[in-house]
């Protein structure tokens, strides 16, 4: 059975496009190298920032392996599976598997608000049918479907499944996952702007959305999280906090890509029906990013984490 350390920040990255709405394969490599040279631990393709509702299986084989290209085996790279049905859930596993993924960020059904059994037996379904490790996603906030302690309780039994991903908005999950599961299950912080307070309750890990436009201050407070110098990370935390912020709301993929130019490490446009910010809207997001990068800290004492 393989595995994952499941330790430390994944981001969860953006896909990038050209104007035309097809991949813009060497940006993206430029993004995950940014990434990487940061000190993430991991990197998670086709999540919901990554644009997964427009992305066809073809785009996922071409993301997954410039993914592996640039990862060059420095962290695991992981392919996310977000589908209605479960057939085609199980057609996106085979795909990863033979594309060479390390592993699997799994959300329940999507659309249909499949009831506890049924999310049960889906998740079941997809683990009996890969070997590559497992992180559930948990967010009921945005898709409607819990993963309850019930249901984890029944999934012990699959050694795959080895990772939460925690986005309900309540830290203190972290605290009822471990309480009822000690370390069986790695816990990983799925919102920004909880992410400091989660890791300080236990989680294991954060997977990031702003860190794609700022990747090194997002490792630099996982690692001083972790080290216990949690007076030392909240600066930089609170520095960071009204660019977290654009992690929580529908246009997440817009802001945070307008973020990622104002770094030089991503681009802006975006794949329809979405589309790029303009007007009011546009100066507003801005105008928080420009503040954000004219004030952003000096991370130079950080050097050695």
């Amino acid at each position: 059975m393989q595995t994952i350390a499941w330790n430390g920040v994944y981001p969860a990255v953006t896909t990038k496009f050209k104007t035309d709405g097809t991949l813009d394969l060497p940006a993206f490599a430029h993004n995950l190298e940014a990434q990487i040279t940061a000190g993430v631990h991991g990197i998670i393709i086709g999540g919901s920032l990554g644009e997964a509702s427009t992305l066809t299986n073809d785009d996922r084989k071409a993301l997954l392996q410039t993914g592996l290209e640039v990862s060059a085996d420095r962290v695991p790279v992981l392919l996310n599976i977000a589908e209605r049905r479960t057939a085609d859930a199980l057609a996106l596993a085979r795909l990863a598997e033979e594309g060479g993924a390390a592993g699997l960020m799994l959300l329940p059904p999507m659309q249909y608000k499949a009831s506890e059994e049924e999310t049960l037996v889906y998740f079941q379904t997809v683990a009996e049918q890969t070997q590559l490790p497992i992180m559930l996603y948990n967010n009921p906030v945005d898709y409607k479907i819990a993963v309850t302690i019930p249901m984890l309780e029944a999934l012990q039994a699959y050694p795959n499944i080895q990772a939460i991903k925690a986005s309900s908005r309540d830290v203190t999950n972290v605290t009822r996952f471990r309480n009822a599961f000690g370390d069986r299950y790695k816990i990983l912080c799925g919102v920004d702007t909880l992410a400091l307070e989660c890791l300080a309750a236990g989680a294991d890990g954060w997977v990031a959305g702003l860190v794609n436009a700022f990747p090194r201050e997002t490792v630099v407070i996982y690692e001083l999280v972790k080290a216990g110098r949690i007076e030392e990370a909240l600066p930089i935390y609170r520095w960071f906090m009204p660019l977290l912020e654009l992690d929580i709301h529908p246009k997440l993929v817009q802001y945070i890509k307008l973020a990622e130019v104002a770094t030089g490490v991503g681009t802006e446009p975006v794949r329809p029906p979405r589309l790029p910010l303009s007007g009011a809207e546009r100066d507003r997001i801005l105008a928080i990013i420009q503040k954000g990068v004219s004030s952003r800290p000096d991370l130079s004492k950080f050097a050695s984490l």
